[in-house]
């Protein structure tokens, strides 16, 4: 049994050659969403959104499209049934699979005829580069991995498809047992791949072993190279970007850095780097469309956005401070690394009791209004603001309830109704198994008194309900407005159930989205006026 020793970079000991510069090539954008990606936590894609994903990465000029694993699932098998029949751009199509088994012969392991059968152009295989993995992993003799590995490649490039060979474990293999890690790859090559993947499978390893071990391999290998990173210690950006430096060619990596475990290298933090920073072009002109391709993969995928993802996070030029907003007005710069727009994102800045009086009135004039900083209004508008936020009501992700706020303030809102009064019940019946909400609504539309009453799933979803019957006679237009998100946070704990929360609410129609927001006590005081203002601003939104 190979030993297993520490991970600390070791010279080969292979015999010096001299040095062979790897075969020039163009940058390679390799997406991995479709496979590795899906191996997140949480994260589950149909064979119809691995579709219409390649197409949004097609469109993105990403240059591979790793689809998945045909031989894994049946989904897999579906997917690129499907894309055979959706024409793409120019990205490539590509089917992950292993090696063939130790106990089957090329010609009849099934993994390797379920790539054959997917019919795609290039395959990646990967196979064991990291001796501890081959002795302990697979149980087979270091010898026979390094047949395994040549005879599927060989079996594979006999069938004329084209062979990336993904060095799984590479940078752990390497530290334990240089020798024999290089040996695997020579082996790949020598059997007809025409790529070489360095593997950070464990994400273990630190950019300045990445580095070394780069030179390294290029020394020794005469095909162009790849990264593959993931990001157990958040360094999987950071070690595909010195890899790329080293000369590697193909990055591999994920939308929004989606994978198994801490995930893979984030494709919307690499491409922008290596354009932007490094001058290195990644996707001609289509930079711009990243942040649009960051949201849609989010909401495929069924996940949260991260609105702190560099670049294409929606706080990524959001501007809060009073000092840096004075300074991002003069000169955008001053606070920003890139032009926004350059990847698809815009600058934002954010209204709370942090802002000065330079950023109120650079917010109040995004609405339209004329404001001088100097204004009595502009004062009183923000000591209305601290005096909201002391109270518990925040704005950065209510930008509906702001607007509502900042026009009452200027004298500029006119309600579209007004409420009387609302009650909720909510009755629990042991012999029904289920509780049942019930909302009462009663409101005023000019001089005329309006009440409806409606059933729901849970009691802010009655009185929603309720709201809407009540106010659709006059206002057909809210029949478009559907609630996407309903927040709550607890704001004061040590009160228990008496705590203060804040509501914040989510809205949307066929063209738009906006939130708004409420604080009390009652949680359903709350969430009447997150929505109560989401109704108002949707009305506020149809006269412009």
């Amino acid at each position: 049994m190979a030993k297993h020793v520490p991970h600390s970079v070791r010279k080969s000991s292979v015999p010096k050659k001299p040095a062979t510069k790897a075969v020039s090539a163009p940058l390679e954008i390799y997406d991995t969403t479709l496979r590795d990606g899906a191996q997140a936590e949480d994260v589950t894609f149909s064979a119809d959104d691995k579709v219409m994903v390649a197409q949004r990465l097609d469109d993105l000029g990403v240059h591979f499209i790793e689809g998945g694993w045909p031989g894994a699932n049946p989904k897999d098998i579906e997917f690129f049934r499907m894309i055979k029949e959706t024409p793409l751009k120019q990205a490539t199509v590509v089917a992950f699979g292993s090696t063939r088994k130790a106990s089957n012969p090329v010609q009849k392991d099934a993994n390797i005829q379920a790539l054959l059968d997917a019919e795609t152009k290039v395959i990646t295989l990967f196979g064991k580069s990291w001796s501890f993995h081959v002795t302990d992993a697979l149980g087979i003799a270091l010898a026979a991995n390094l047949e395994i590995i040549s005879d599927s490649i060989a079996y594979l490039r006999s069938k004329h498809r084209r062979v990336f060979y993904d060095a799984e474990h590479f940078f752990d293999g390497y530290k334990t047992n240089p020798d024999y890690a290089l040996e695997t790859i020579t082996r790949a090559v020598a059997a007809g791949a025409e790529r070489v993947i360095l593997c950070d499978t464990n994400g273990g390893t630190m950019p300045w072993e990445i580095k070394d071990i780069c030179r390294v391999v290029q020394s020794e290998c005469r095909v162009p190279l790849g990264i593959h990173a993931h990001n157990d210690c958040d360094m999987a950006v950071a070690n595909s970007l010195v890899a790329l430096e080293s000369g590697v060619v193909q990055v591999q990596g994920t939308i929004n850095g989606i994978g198994e475990r801490c995930g893979n290298a984030n494709l919307c933090s690499i491409i922008p780097n290596l354009e932007l920073k490094m001058k290195r072009p990644a996707l001609g002109d289509r930079l711009h469309h990243l942040k649009d391709v960051s949201g849609f993969v989010t909401e495929i995928a069924n996940l949260m956005p991260n609105k702190h993802q560099p670049y294409v996070g929606d706080s990524a030029f959001a501007h809060k401070g009073g000092v840096h907003i004075h300074a991002v007005l003069k000169n955008p710069a001053t606070y920003e690394h890139v032009v926004p727009s350059l990847v698809g994102n815009r600058q934002r800045v954010l209204v709370s009791d942090n802002a000065g009086r330079s950023g109120l009135v650079e917010k109040v004039e995004a609405y339209g209004i004329k404001l001088d900083k100097n204004d009595p209004k502009a004062q009183e508008l923000m000591a209305t603001l601290k005096e909201r936020e002391n109270e518990g009501y925040q704005f950065e992700g209510a930008e509906g309830s702001f607007e509502l706020l900042m026009r009452k303030a200027m004298g500029a809102h006119k309600p579209s109704f007004q409420l009387l009064g609302f009650r909720v019940i909510v009755e629990k019946k042991q012999d029904l198994g289920h509780s049942g909400s019930e909302a009462t609504v009663m409101v005023k539309v000019g001089d005329v008194t309006e009440l409806a009453a409606a059933a729901g799933a849970g009691p802010v979803n009655a009185l929603d309900h309720a709201l809407r019957k009540a106010l659709e006679k006059f206002y057909p237009q809210l029949r478009e407005v559907r609630l996407i998100d309903y927040k709550v946070r607890v704001l004061s704990a040590n009160r228990g159930t008496g705590s203060k929360v804040r509501v914040l609410i989510e809205s949307g129609d066929h063209k738009d989205k906006w939130g708004t927001v409420g604080v009390s006590e009652n949680i359903m005081e709350a969430s009447w006026q997150a929505l109560a203002d989401s109704i108002e601003y949707k009305l506020l939104a149809s006269e412009r």
